[in-house]
């Protein structure tokens, strides 16, 4: 009897011991608010709207690990974007949008395969606006998030590694495969990026290109179509956060714009962006933020009209923590553009943009949970 007890304690102890080497966790973030836009559509009329993510993606992913020893994990990370206002998916007919991956983890670093960010994504959440105004609030202001910084610039059929941390020091690399037979370098894309961080200090940068998947009216597949670089830095000096980033983008392979008129800016070959502001915490509960971002692109022109255009973001806001889950915010954003359609302050899509190069204002209430 007491060897029948031992042997069903030490059964019960490893199955718990296996059990604890695996975890599973489910996690989330909704975001919704009230939003006024002063102009939108054709006619660059004012709209009231309850909008999901107009600060964060609202999201729900499933995440975990499997303790396979020696130091190795397998490691699997599924995420989708959903609209909060209406239930809908981000994306239609994909179902984890947000990311999709499964990889190892160790002494070497991590490795992950399938449709996943790169490394700019990050940087922009350390050192740019993504962190207090929100990337949904910004990419129109990111050349179109073309810099890849605020978020929703993934790649299928990718492979990343990160390195381990070295005293401050970590690194990525990143592969996307093309998959097109006989051509190995059509839809190809790579990525490296390095980042410091040493007590209050910050600093990081990191580079991505891809090429044409396809043959287009300027180039055929295999060539160049995107090259991006962004470099940051912050600095917490007390209860104040400052960050800035410079990114540069260029588009070897956009076509000469044929009309004459105003264009939408992310038609430019070449942009440079400015990302500067500032973080405020009043109490450990509230925080006061502030941001401008500056956009200058250059125009390619098939016959005549202005050759460069610009943009500048203002925002300012608030920020109060009910919780550490649960936070309410408050941001107002100038939107101003020079010789370029407006692109939108929100959802970054032209989809509530003015027609023109009008000043646009919004002002955001929203309440942000996650879980």
């Amino acid at each position: 009897m007491k060897k029948s007890a031992l042997a069903i304690s030490t059964l019960a102890l490893a199955c718990a011991n296996v059990y604890a080497q695996s975890s599973v966790t489910v996690y989330g973030l909704i975001d919704a608010g009230v939003t006024y836009n002063s102009k939108v559509g054709a006619a660059n009329g004012s709209r009231f709207s309850v909008d999901s993510g107009d600060q964060a993606a609202s999201r729900i992913g499933f995440k975990g690990s499997e303790d396979l020893g020696g130091g190795l994990s397998a490691i699997f990370n599924l995420e989708n974007g959903f609209a909060a206002d209406t239930g809908g998916m981000s994306t239609a007919n994909t179902l984890f949008d947000r990311k999709s991956v499964v990889g190892l983890s160790g002494g070497f670093g991590t490795v992950t395969l399938g449709r996943q960010t790169d490394y700019l994504e990050d940087l922009g959440t350390k050192y740019g606006s993504v962190s207090t105004v929100g990337s949904n609030a910004i990419k129109g202001a990111h050349f179109g998030n073309l810099d890849r910084t605020a978020g929703g610039a993934r790649t299928d059929n990718s492979i990343r590694y990160d390195s381990n941390n070295l005293s401050g020091f970590t690194g990525s690399l990143f592969y996307g495969f093309g998959e097109i037979a006989g051509n190995n370098s059509a839809g190809q894309s790579f990525g490296v990026a390095g980042n410091y961080a040493n007590g209050p200090f910050g600093i990081g940068a990191g580079y991505y290109q891809n090429k044409l998947s396809a043959a287009s009216t300027t180039g055929q597949a295999g060539d160049t179509s995107l090259k991006t670089f962004s470099i940051g830095a912050s600095y917490q000096a007390g209860p104040v956060k400052l960050y800035g980033m410079w990114s540069q983008i260029k588009q070897p392979r956009a076509a000469a714009v044929a009309a004459t008129g105003l264009t939408n800016i992310t038609n430019a070959t070449k942009a440079n962006v400015f990302d500067l502001g500032a973080d405020y915490l009043v109490t450990p509960n509230l925080h006061l933020v502030g941001a401008v971002i500056y956009d200058r692109a250059d125009i390619k022109r098939a016959t005549t009209g202005a050759t460069t255009g610009s943009t500048t973001q203002l925002n300012v806001g608030v920020d109060y923590y009910l919780s550490k889950r649960t936070d309410v915010y408050a941001m107002y954003s100038n939107l101003r553009a020079k010789d370029v359609v407006n692109p939108g302050v929100v959802n970054a899509a032209y989809s509530a943009s003015p027609s023109d190069d009008s000043t646009q204002n919004v002002l955001r209430l929203g309440l942000r949970h996650r879980f």
